[in-house]
């Protein structure tokens, strides 16, 4: 059987130092669902839109992640508002990163407890 290229993403690892806190925080201020925390080990699993998030304390130093998520919203202002009235802070207001032909692309940033950069995304249709 002839290899046919790479599926969707699966599974994305983000590395924490405390796993409640870090918990609470994806839970809590961002609103994603937790599937489930391993009994007895430092990991739990998210839904983020049919991506299995995981979040864990790294095994070895060569482990340890260091992604951005870019989270689609509808609506950023919205989303933003919303997640800084749950005390997210965010590095930066919505602004405009790029007009294409038909929509721009506006992005605010935030970081969650270990620093990881996260982002908040939106295509807004041009009118």
């Amino acid at each position: 059987m002839a290899f046919e290229g790479l599926g969707t993403i699966g599974q994305i690892h983000i590395s924490c130092t405390d796993l409640e806190r870090s918990v609470a925080f994806y839970r809590d201020a961002l609103g994603i669902p937790l599937l489930f925390e391993v009994p007895g080990q430092p990991m739990a699993f998210f839904d983020c839109g049919g991506v299995r998030l995981y979040l864990g304390k790294p095994e070895s130093p060569e482990f340890r992640s260091q992604p951005i998520l870019y989270f689609r919203v509808t609506d950023l202002d919205e989303a933003y508002a919303t997640l800084r009235s749950r005390d997210v802070e965010f590095v930066d207001e919505p602004h405009l990163i790029a007009r294409m032909e038909d929509h721009e692309l506006w992005m605010s940033f935030f970081r969650d407890p270990d620093g990881a950069n996260l982002a908040l995304m939106s295509e807004r249709p041009l009118a």
